[in-house]
């Protein structure tokens, strides 16, 4: 059905827009959405208080919560799908994050509030009417959730939509609750016994679930977490495949969205080549990153004295040193510097793991006096960076 509505609704000459195909599958899934939850919604909630049953009643409104959060998708995507602007220059594709963590917020209201109804008719049971038209509706409750959860988990993966992705995981963790209210039923029908408010319970519980996870997952968007080993390993290629690059690190990736992202990195390149050759190569590695990434990209340059014999045995016996410390910890920008009327000056910057044993001070003395002790003919001068990465 998804297939069929995006021919319909997406042109062949948008097919490559990106930005527009994105926006295009995201508003077709939150309307189709919108109005299978909505249908589902009737169907449980007549069938809830046809048979009293407080676990069908919890697992309708749930449904009721996801068509509102498919409304704010919807929302989320239009908003998303803006051009950038003179106000917002890296574009609103924040704004699905946003969208997300409200999703989560409903999700997890709707939780509390039928944990609350369910604890209650554990105490105070109502006279349960199980029948063969409420299981019918339960079974195909069930397969739609699994065909919406298909379709959102394909659309999220090919679009990398963060939100799409979180419906996905709440359409099939809706499989789940229906399934245990449907046994609940089947069991009231064959044995007697009410089970509905301990199913209405592993519902709301779930729910919760659920909407924890998505909160967590579009909060750690917001807020900014480190980019996949992935486009990592994409950028140290698409880097490190040039000519004169030595080295790489600073790595940062700011992401502003879904293909909204800006890369700032330092690149270590020989020291003795024409600045105006080296400023040339790192134009063309920028526009390689832009083509192959789609970002935009700030490199800074660190010359490297390449032809130093006594440098170069420095330094590697320096990285030996640091691996001895710590096998996680690397450095770059290594020099030594010439003090009249002092001992020559190590310098060199270390880059640490944020879960690294010991603290910054601690490593800093213990660097100074490993080194110290291997060089004592020479001052060294550290500076301690976050690894990002």
């Amino acid at each position: 059905m998804i297939t069929l509505l995006s021919r319909i609704f997406i042109p062949k000459e948008k097919e490559n827009d990106y930005f527009y195909v994105r926006k295009a599958y995201g508003m077709i899934c939150s309307v189709f959405g919108i109005f299978l939850n909505m249908l589902l919604f009737a169907l449980k909630l007549v069938v809830g208080i046809l048979t009293s049953s407080v676990a069908i009643m919890a697992d309708a409104f749930n449904n009721l919560s996801d068509a509102g959060s498919s409304v704010i998708t919807l929302v989320g995507v239009v908003c998303a799908g803006k051009r950038a602007d003179r106000e917002h220059p890296f574009g609103h594709g924040r704004v699905e994050y946003v969208s997300g963590f409200i999703v989560s917020l409903v999700i997890l209201l709707v939780g509390f509030e039928f944990l609350k109804d369910s604890v209650f008719k554990i105490f105070h049971p109502d006279e349960l009417f199980v029948t063969a038209g409420s299981l019918l509706v339960l079974s195909a409750s069930i397969l739609i959730k699994l065909y919406m959860a298909c379709y959102n988990h394909m659309i999220g993966k090919r679009m990398d939509s963060a939100v799409m992705k979180a419906t996905a995981m709440d359409s099939l963790s809706d499989v789940l609750s229906t399934f245990v209210v449907l046994v609940s039923s089947v069991v009231m029908k064959l044995t007697g016994k009410n089970l509905d408010g301990a199913a209405g319970i592993f519902v709301a519980l779930f729910i919760l679930w659920t909407g924890y996870q998505a909160a967590r997952e579009t909060m750690t968007l917001l807020l900014g977490r480190k980019p996949n080993y992935e486009i990592v390993e994409k950028i140290r290629n698409i880097v490190m495949s040039h000519e004169n690059v030595l080295g790489i690190h600073h790595i940062i990736v700011h992401d502003y969205g879904p293909e909204r992202k800006m890369i700032s990195l330092h690149l270590e390149m020989p020291g003795e080549k024409n600045v105006f050759e080296m400023h040339d190569l790192i134009e063309h590695i920028e526009a390689d990153l832009d083509r192959e990434l789609s970002c935009e990209s700030v490199i800074h340059m660190d010359p490297v004295e390449t032809g130093n014999e006594e440098l170069t045995k420095l330094r590697r016996g320096t990285e030996k040193l640091i691996g001895i410390i710590g096998e996680e910890l690397s450095i770059h920008d290594f020099r030594v510097v010439r003090v009249e009327g002092e001992k020559d000056h190590i310098l060199f910057d270390v880059v640490v793991p944020f879960d690294f044993s010991l603290t910054k001070e601690e490593l800093r003395e213990k660097i100074i006096e490993e080194m110290e002790k291997q060089y004592p003919d020479y001052v060294c001068v550290i500076k301690l960076d976050q690894d990002y990465i």
